[in-house]
């Protein structure tokens, strides 16, 4: 891969981003640069190679591929300061931060350039994270990078941007859902006799068998649960009971209405 990326910002996301494209071959560590104004702070990947600075002009005169990976009140300094230093010919923006939207960009550096935004989660910082991306002129070349791009730090997909939204509320707060859920097994885990450690183990294990199942076979997940559901056997009394207790409605509940937070706070 020889196009070159430059990560403006280098705090957990920039980083994690840096050293998945790194780890898993996507980009030579020389082709990257990552920009903090404390750049003691990226030492880390500076001894893996790659370069760092605190000059953004410098970065994106450099690469081909810029990445925004800042806080949402830095975007409109940073845009400003690196936007005569843009070439439409030469460079694509990719913007993961939350709650930019690409009309924005379009506001602060012009209509002309392949614009990306992106919605990851924290999982990333494993490289198995799942990323929503939306695009403005782009060609194929650009939307075949990009893909390549997130698909190295977990799964991707492209959507229509006025869904980035409910993409934030499924992929992004969908890690604290599942989180709960898991502590809520650990508890349940440690009540019939486990140890936290333990339970903490078999719990978040079988969390993770049970999305590679849907993953890898593409399967519907009532045709797993029913593999596992004999007739008066446990697992159905147990989810008959979950489901008595609003366990399904209240979190499609809790989706929605952490999707109206969004909505209504824009």
């Amino acid at each position: 891969m020889s196009k070159k990326i430059a990560i403006i910002g280098g705090g957990n996301l920039g980083v994690a981003m840096a050293e998945g494209l790194i780890s898993s071959g996507f980009v030579l560590p020389e082709h990257l640069i990552v920009t903090r104004r404390n750049i003691s702070a990226l030492k880390s990947l500076e001894e893996k190679g790659v370069m760092i600075s605190n000059d953004n002009v410098e970065a994106v005169r450099y690469a081909d591929w810029i990445v925004l990976a800042i806080k949402p009140f830095q975007v409109k300094e940073v845009l400003a300061q690196i936007k005569p230093h843009l070439d439409e010919k030469k460079h694509s923006l990719i913007s993961v931060v939350t709650g930019v939207w690409i009309k924005d960009m379009q506001e602060m550096v012009g209509k002309d350039f392949a614009l990306f935004r992106a919605m990851p989660n924290t999982a990333i910082a494993i490289q198995e994270s799942m990323t929503c991306i939306c695009s403005h002129g782009a060609n194929q070349d650009q939307l075949s990078f990009v893909a390549d791009f997130f698909d190295q730090l977990g799964k991707s997909v492209f959507i229509e941007e006025k869904l980035m939204d409910a993409a934030t509320v499924l992929g992004a707060c969908g890690t604290a859902y599942a989180m709960r859920y898991i502590r809520a097994n650990i508890q349940g885990g440690i009540e019939i006799g486990f140890s936290a450690a333990t339970a903490s183990l078999i719990a978040a294990q079988t969390v993770k068998g049970a999305a590679e199942l849907l993953l890898q076979k593409n399967t519907h997940p009532e045709q797993e649960i029913d593999k596992v559901t004999t007739p008066k056997g446990c697992t159905i009394a147990g989810l008959n009971e979950m489901e008595h207790q609003g366990f399904s409605s209240s979190l499609i509940k809790g989706i929605v209405t952490s999707y109206k937070k969004i909505v209504n706070d824009m």
